[in-house]
């Protein structure tokens, strides 16, 4: 089976008094190692990396990729570190190969990167653009489809011909296309993880390898639970877990992501309630009903404090 299969989390970046929570970040790799998921994505679009310097986004992939090995040597020498996917963002291809240059000496898995965004380029722009970068990295690429935030799809052709390339190994699938998702899934040459949360139950049950999903942030042993299910053919379980999680799904992101997901993991006392504009917190609407959701006291304060 391919590395990039089950449940992976798209980490958020955990901030305190404005500055990067180290401290929180290795808690929460270590809490999703011990909750069973496939893997980590570290600067994906829930990290918030493009309110992060480079030196920042350095010292976050550094602290998840040390508390991944320190987590797995902790275990015994038979367990292997969690494994990191990385995303790379970006419009520009020079500099994109340049910082892909500079990861190819990490014990990553991958790197996970979306169409050029706000140029809105041709499809075979975007096919050149992708085999540069693919013809750089040393490492497994994911492609990410998600046009609401790039401004073009990738095109179901422009897919097929990127499989060919042998980097080129799976797709975080945002289109929101049926056809694409069950073609993709037909070929067989690339992995396909649904990037829409809501989507995992139908994406599992038509074949599809898993999920990047910023949900599983919370109950994540449920979310692996509800892949394990599915995968070994358990229909009623797997349905059973994927309504009780979907109503919780569907409020993480009734406002932009991550501020939900931030939100109630501070009224969890895992992390400050902090992004950095131009996002903003979640309203206190939202908040009483994550609450309500996960069971919390709504009496407690809006930002819970960490343990000193």
């Amino acid at each position: 089976m391919s590395i990039f299969s089950g449940i992976w989390v798209p980490l958020i970046t955990p901030f305190a008094d404005g500055e990067v929570d180290h401290a929180a970040l290795r808690a929460l790799v270590r809490r999703y190692a011990d909750a069973g998921i496939a893997g980590l994505v570290a600067l994906g679009t829930t990290g918030e990396p493009a309110a992060l310097d480079a030196a920042e986004q350095d010292a976050v992939l550094a602290t998840i990729l040390d508390e991944a090995d320190a987590h797995a040597a902790a275990r015994g020498a038979d367990t292997p570190a969690l494994p990191v996917l990385v995303g790379v963002s970006g419009n520009h291809t020079a500099s994109m190969k340049e910082r892909i240059e500079q990861l190819n000496s990490l014990p990553i898995a991958g790197v996970l990167m979306a169409a050029p965004y706000y140029i809105r380029p041709s499809q075979a722009g975007i096919v050149g653009h992708f085999m540069a970068l693919a013809d750089t990295s040393a490492k497994p690429v994911v492609l990410y489809d998600i046009p609401y935030r790039t401004g073009v799809r990738l095109e179901l052709d422009t897919l097929l011909t990127l499989a060919a390339h042998p980097r080129i190994q799976a797709v975080k699938d945002c289109a929101g296309s049926l056809d694409t998702t069950l073609a993709l899934i037909r070929d067989g040459r690339l992995q396909v993880l649904t990037g829409e949360d809501i989507s995992i139950f139908n994406t599992l049950c038509l074949g599809g390898s898993g999920a990047i999903a910023a949900s599983a942030h919370l109950r994540p042993d449920r979310f692996v639970a509800l892949y394990r299910a599915l995968s070994a053919g358990r229909l009623d379980e797997g349905r059973r877990i994927f309504y009780e999680l979907a109503p919780l799904i569907q409020a993480l992101f009734a406002e932009p992501n991550p501020a939900p997901v931030k939100a109630l993991l501070a009224a969890q006392g895992l992390i400050r309630d902090e992004l950095r504009m131009p996002m903003t917190r979640a309203g206190d609407a939202l908040v009483a009903r994550l609450r309500e959701l996960e069971g919390l006291d709504r009496r407690g304060p809006h930002v819970a404090a960490l343990p000193a």
